[in-house]
């Protein structure tokens, strides 16, 4: 579509995600089935477990673990992926196994979206994992430590705190760094920053933030309204469809039709969006959270 996308590399896992989620749902023509439609609905969770599937076996520190980024991103992968998806079944996370990237292969959280009056822009997520990291301040100077341990794998198979099933690629190891779902994430356009957007939110923010780029640059939505709309998620394990409120019932049961099992949540993270639309700037700010936009 003509835009350059900047987003976070590994240890995070959110960049390589929206991209590759981006590229499976390409060329599809999902989004004519129009906002949320059963159809794309089922489309987006599709690419969603692929990618936590690959997430468990693939993504990690890059200095203690070869992730294999150019082949989870390749287009003959990316076909091979968008292939292996019926427009009219679920499949099932037990059948969906982590893909074979490296065959292509050559040898709470907060986030600030800001844009500046050169047209400078930062998206930036910074985190101590869970609600207040680890319980402990620091004596006399009284900040929290972070419990970022629980997003390493400490029992290869097991879920963490969010659930995640991660694998060894994610295992413990001394001076390592624990993958992360951060997605902070610029979108440049004809080389000027278009779209500048990020969320906190563990395992969820990587979709979420996939969705609003979705709902501005498939759907035509302002960036509040990609904000606001409702969301859902997918992480391959557990093998469920979360959906936010707000879906009709008649798209639930065709979802349930097409064989997903349907989990209803709160909130899929806490996305905050600037948009430059000629002369003008958009912000959007999610209800979902207490953030604010501000202008100066």
């Amino acid at each position: 579509k003509g835009f350059d996308i900047l987003t976070a590399p590994p240890p995070s896992s959110g960049g390589l995600g929206l991209l590759q989620m981006l590229a499976v749902l390409d060329g599809t023509g999902y989004e004519k089935s129009g906002f949320e439609s059963a159809a794309t609905i089922h489309w987006l969770a599709e690419a969603m477990r692929r990618y936590y599937a690959d997430r468990s076996e693939f993504l990690g520190d890059p200095d203690f673990f070869q992730v294999p980024a150019k082949g989870l991103l390749d287009p003959r992968y990316i076909s091979k992926l968008r292939s292996s998806i019926d427009p009219a079944k679920a499949s099932t996370s037990a059948e969906i196994k982590a893909g074979t990237p490296r065959d292509y292969e050559s040898a709470e959280t907060t986030h600030f979206s800001i844009l500046d009056a050169e047209g400078n822009a930062v998206a930036l997520t910074y985190t101590i994992n869970g609600s207040y990291g680890s319980g402990v301040t620091v004596p006399r100077l009284g900040f929290l430590l972070n419990n970022e341990m629980d997003d390493f794998a400490a029992k290869p198979g097991e879920p963490n705190m969010f659930g995640l099933v991660q694998g060894e690629s994610n295992a413990i190891q001394p001076q390592k760094r624990p993958l992360s779902s951060m997605t902070p994430t610029i979108i440049v356009k004809d080389g000027r920053p278009y779209l500048i957007v990020g969320a906190p939110g563990g395992s969820r923010i990587i979709t979420g933030v996939t969705q609003v780029i979705l709902n501005v640059l498939d759907f035509g939505m302002n960036v509040q309204d990609a904000i606001d709309a409702p969301r859902l998620h997918h992480q391959w394990m557990p093998d469920k469809l979360m959906l936010e409120r707000g879906f009709s019932p008649d798209t639930i049961e065709l979802l349930k039709a097409r064989g997903h099992t349907i989990e209803h949540i709160d909130g899929v993270a806490v996305v905050e969006a600037i948009r430059v639309n000629g002369e003008w700037l958009e912000g959007g700010t999610d209800g979902r959270g207490r953030g604010k936009v501000a202008g100066y």
